[in-house]
């Protein structure tokens, strides 16, 4: 018996464009924000299985620091910083934290070869994995923040101002978390790292600004969650002025488009590994 390749056969290679253009058709890439949402639900689907026990240890780890600092922290500027600072922590722990060492767990598994083979943009992984993980935390510094307030008698008039502090200091986090676990050439490095930057967070974010020295100063204005604090915290005053609000808040947008399009560079480098 002889083997003839088919493009020497009549219509031969007629029929293989045929094929190629049909397996083309079949195989369209995926737009980024449909794929984002798939990635969203399914990364939403797959961490709930955990959710309590992840809401529970970053609501009681934030809860627990503010009961210790009401011992020390009278009220003032003081309690306002250690009430935000505590309720951003929860959004740190589970966007920063969580999340490298996800993205570290993955790379190391070779679960970013699953992702590769789909024709999904590899921005709609990193901002869908990312999102999943911040919805999150939304309960848990809603309750760390009303638990707060009672706490150490600040209103609640303007806790609504959550409904931006929460996206983008996530955004800005969640990125970073990102890019730690999928740069990270080992996970146990990518959860040092993570951990590392959740304790920036809890040192620098929790403690008030005016006793910090000046170096240290330096050092949390580059934490990105620090702009995420410094809003919530200005909102407690009776005359909460709303052009620096802004401008923290715009901060956190700027730093979360960075942070993620960086984790996007990082994820498209680990993935052709």
């Amino acid at each position: 018996m002889s083997v003839v390749p088919a493009e020497v056969l009549p219509g031969g290679a007629l029929a293989v464009e045929e094929t190629d253009r049909v397996a083309a058709e079949l195989g369209p890439r995926a737009r980024l924000w449909p794929a984002l949402v798939a990635v969203y639900r399914a990364q939403l689907s797959r961490a709930r299985v955990a959710r309590i026990p992840l809401l529970f240890v970053a609501t009681f780890q934030s809860v627990g620091i503010m009961i210790l600092m009401r011992g020390v922290v009278d009220g003032g500027a003081e309690a306002q910083a250690v009430v935000a600072g505590s309720a951003v922590l929860v959004v740190a722990f589970v966007a920063l934290n969580l999340l490298a060492q996800y993205f570290g767990q993955l790379r190391a598994s070779g679960g970013l070869d699953h992702y590769a083979t789909l024709p999904v943009p590899p921005a709609a992984v990193v901002l869908g994995a990312a999102g999943a993980y911040a919805s999150f935390t939304v309960p848990g510094t809603v309750v760390t923040a009303v638990f707060g307030c009672v706490l150490f008698g600040l209103p609640m008039a303007h806790l609504w101002v959550l409904v931006a502090v929460i996206p983008l200091a996530g955004a800005a986090l969640a990125g970073l978390g990102a890019a730690f676990g999928l740069l990270a050439p080992r996970p146990e490095l990518a959860t040092v790292l993570g951990q590392l930057g959740m304790s920036a967070a809890l040192l620098l974010g929790v403690l008030p600004a005016d006793r910090m020295p000046e170096g240290v100063r330096f050092l949390r204005d580059l934490l990105p969650s620090t702009y995420g604090v410094e809003a919530f915290a200005r909102t407690f005053g009776p005359h909460p002025d709303w052009a620096f609000v802004l401008g923290d808040l715009a901060v956190c947008a700027a730093v979360g488009v960075v942070s993620l399009g960086v984790a996007t560079w990082a994820y498209r480098r680990a993935a052709v590994r």
